[in-house]
């Protein structure tokens, strides 16, 4: 209820009532352009290839709002964008030219910024390539070379015109535009996920405890979710008493607020983007071994896959929660503040020991937030695999869908707490 009256509140103010109708157009277009077919597919193919089991494809599927499924303009979604965000992340630790970028503040973020779009453009058409001439050449009746350019065109224009539609939302509108064009494909499937356990109830596929085992398994964990999500640790920080001419500076108690889950969706997102790019591959050499090796042994459609993809999605999970948290908050950086302002943590000695300190708490409630991520994103592939119960909105799902909802009202709020209103996050 406390959301429901921020949002009302939210709505009374002329600013943010434009910036929210803003980010609902935005992605209103987004499911508009979903809808639209890239020209030169055969439809009727195009169902008989996804009629079957898709593994991580039916993941990208749900990503991208049924896109991927029917081919539409969209059909790459965000995803090249969020590759290309992996891997100038990674380069900016190897790369000395990037780590100084990096450093240097909103220019260097920049220009980064601008190294991911044009990366971005490239993985997406080399995506495009891939699923013209491989994933979907059953579907393409004419393979011509104008033909396979249109596509090839049509699909990275598309994932270049959402990143420009992310982007526009970051600027004008609430929330972070790539998460939120990710949150729209996930909530667009969500209706059809349960129509189709409807008709598999009514058919006698599904059980009646089935259903409500996987409702009580879903509340449980957007509960958890939202407790992780909020839950942090609070480092206090006490100033020492300054006189700088004639005024007096300092000797108020603060804390330092530590999130047990720092870095919020983005290592499941991650994760997923790389466990995806063996599928990419497999698009250029369909029905040879290293495809058949791929979905045996990589996939969660396989048998040992569904294994060895879970310990993968564990392990990347982990790794990106640290590698995430770790770019987003520097020891050294916030303990040279403290020292430089006159602030110490109480009974830890400013410098050295208090890098340490620091490097210590965040490890172990980071820990706590990975294995939670790795947890809720990997249980619900074994339980599917294992079980009758078939539906797409599954743990990484609510993962993503609460996570962005929650990161969004926290900068709704943030605007109504400049505006002397009272949210409902406390």
């Amino acid at each position: 209820m406390e959301m429901l009256r921020t949002l009302v509140r939210a709505w009374k103010v002329d600013d943010l009532r434009r910036k929210i109708v803003f980010t609902l157009l935005m992605l209103l277009v987004f499911r508009l352009g979903s809808n639209i077919p890239v020209p030169g597919i055969d439809r009727s193919i195009l169902r008989e290839l996804f009629s079957g089991d898709l593994g991580l494809l039916s993941l990208f599927d749900l990503f991208s709002g049924g896109a991927f499924s029917n081919f539409t303009i969209f059909a790459l979604s965000i995803t090249p964008y969020i590759t290309a965000s992996i891997i100038l992340n990674l380069l900016t630790i190897a790369v000395p030219k990037l780590e100084a970028l990096a450093k240097e503040g909103t220019e260097g973020r920049k220009k980064i910024a601008q190294y991911t779009r044009y990366l971005t453009v490239v993985l997406a058409f080399v995506q495009a390539i891939g699923l013209a001439v491989g994933l979907f050449r059953e579907a393409v009746p004419d393979k011509s070379f104008f033909n396979i350019a249109v596509i090839v065109l049509v699909l990275s224009a598309g994932t270049a015109f959402l990143m420009w539609l992310g982007e526009q939302i970051n600027e004008n509108g609430i929330g972070n535009g790539i998460s939120l064009i990710i949150f729209g494909g996930i909530i667009a499937r969500a209706p059809s996920a349960v129509h189709s356990t409807w008709l598999s109830y009514r058919a006698g596929e599904v059980g009646l405890l089935s259903i409500i085992i996987f409702i009580i398994f879903a509340l449980v964990v957007v509960v958890g979710i939202v407790m992780v999500h909020q839950g942090q640790r609070k480092i206090p920080v006490q100033y020492a008493k300054r006189v700088i001419g004639r005024k007096m500076y300092g000797g108020q108690s603060t804390h330092i607020p530590m999130k047990v889950n720092q870095a919020g969706v983005i290592p499941v997102i991650f994760s997923l983007s790389l466990l995806q790019f063996p599928l990419t591959i497999t698009y250029f050499i369909p029905n040879t071994g290293f495809a058949d090796f791929v979905t045996r042994w990589i996939s969660p459609a396989g048998s040992p896959g569904v294994w060895i993809y879970s310990l993968f999605n564990i392990i990347l999970i982990i790794f990106f929660t640290y590698f995430y948290t770790t770019v987003t908050f520097n020891p050294v950086e916030v303990a040279n503040n403290m020292k430089s302002n006159g602030g110490f943590i109480p009974g830890i000695r400013p410098g050295r020991p208090t890098v340490e300190y620091l490097n210590k708490v965040m490890t172990r409630i980071t820990f706590v937030g990975a294995v939670f991520l790795a947890v809720v994103a990997t249980l619900p592939t074994l339980i599917q695999e294992f079980s009758a119960l078939k539906i797409g909105f599954g743990g990484t799902s609510l993962l993503i869908a609460v996570g962005v909802a929650l990161d969004t009202m926290k900068q709704l709020e943030s605007q109504l707490v400049m505006r002397n209103y009272q949210g409902f996050l406390k």
